[in-house]
């Protein structure tokens, strides 16, 4: 698919679904080529995102296959690409130990869950999937059995260690999450309110001790050095930097998730693809 190079990252928890169209308008008129939908989302809840732009790819980044049949995945697939033909990707993933009951064996049962899908009566085409993948397994899983993989609260080392694990041909979206503000203090603030949840969960802790990262680094809000390797502040050219750190680390694309504030971040959105192309 063609993602372009610059994407923008939301949930519905910041966007809400009544503002969804608008969303999508504000985010292709600025130029973006992809709107990946996060927070575990039905796929059908794209079709607002899909109704309310003419080109853009919007993409699930992901839906978790505990809550999911794989057969029922690949329904709503269908039903979605028949209005809006080669615009859509699903996004895929496990989700965290924490976050469910369900959870184990995460490798089995996300090839099991993709064997459903290509079991299905209309399966969902390899090349309109993409995996959550940070560990080498679940990474060469990605390359073998999807598009790639879209990583999540991950630093540059991390990507470019990703593209050494997946090769040269399968796509890595990397997200990033960054607050547009130039002071300092008040922007690490934010993104430790941000973060706060993820250095509680073992898959993103386990991937950043892996990458360079100590124990003292996830400690009481995260070390100044996470917060600004993970998630980047400053002005809109500081931000665009970083973003350019993981393209040329060997991301396809970088898909930014301005924080602060509600609602859709369009002065963020607008300013970030600006300082990505100068």
């Amino acid at each position: 698919m063609n993602f372009g190079e610059w994407g923008v990252w939301t949930s519905f928890r910041r966007v809400s679904e009544d503002e969804a169209g608008e969303a999508a308008r504000v985010a292709e008129d600025a130029g973006y080529g992809t709107f990946w939908l996060g927070g575990s989302p039905r796929l059908a809840q794209v079709r607002r995102l899909l109704e309310g732009s003419e080109k853009l790819v919007v993409g699930t980044s992901i839906v978790n296959i505990w809550a999911y049949d794989p057969e029922d995945l690949a329904r709503e697939f269908h039903e979605l690409e028949a209005d809006f033909p080669d615009r859509v990707c699903v996004g895929i993933g496990v989700g965290h130990p924490e976050a469910t009951s369900d959870y184990k064996r995460p490798l089995s049962a996300i090839e099991r869950f993709l064997d459903g899908i290509d079991e299905a009566p209309q399966p969902i085409p390899t090349d309109r999937r993409i995996l959550a993948a940070l560990a080498p397994k679940m990474l060469a899983t990605s390359a073998r059995r999807s598009l790639g993989t879209i990583p999540y609260f991950t630093s540059v080392d991390h990507t470019r260690w990703a593209r050494e694990q997946i090769g040269p041909d399968a796509d890595l979206i990397a997200e990033l999450a960054c607050v547009v503000d130039e002071d300092a203090e008040r922007a690490r603030a934010t993104a430790r309110g941000y973060a706060d949840m993820y250095l509680g969960l073992s898959n993103y802790t386990n991937a950043l001790l892996q990458r360079g990262f100590e124990q003292a680094d996830l400690e009481d809000g995260g070390s100044d050095r996470l917060i600004d390797h993970v998630v980047p502040h400053g002005s809109a050219a500081d931000i665009a930097a970083v973003a350019r750190a993981h393209r040329e680390a060997g991301a396809n694309q970088v898909c930014f998730q301005p924080l602060g504030g509600e609602g859709i971040p369009a002065d963020d959105w607008q300013a970030l693809i600006a300082a990505a192309r100068d």
